[in-house]
């Protein structure tokens, strides 16, 4: 199982692990991860399940298709690697990826 490294918005970091094939916003939901709200439960029609992929794990992530995209626009300070937690299925080659959760979500 995939390893999942969260760094919450005050510094602090939490692993967790998931099945491969989960997505990065249920393993948030299913360990608790304070800050991934995912208030559309992962349909991609909101962005409170934001994340920023750390640089290093980018390229092993397909690119957001263009509703990943429309959506990461309303998300609360989006940066090139802003990502919906929904939106990235976890694989084997996503072992120890780190994701840091903003200090908010979008309204």
């Amino acid at each position: 199982m995939p390893t999942i490294h969260f760094v919450l918005a005050d510094g602090s970091q939490r692993s967790v692990t998931a099945p491969a094939g989960t997505s990065l916003m249920e393993a948030a939901r299913q360990n608790r991860i304070p800050g991934v709200i995912a208030q559309c439960g992962g349909a991609c029609v909101c962005a409170t399940c934001h994340v920023y992929v750390e640089l290093a794990w980018l390229n092993r992530l397909a690119p957001p298709d263009d509703m990943e995209s429309g959506m990461l626009e309303s998300a609360w300070e989006p940066r090139a690697n802003s990502r919906l937690a929904c939106q990235v299925p976890l694989t084997q080659a996503l072992d120890g990826i780190v994701a840091r959760v903003p200090a908010r979500q979008a309204d």
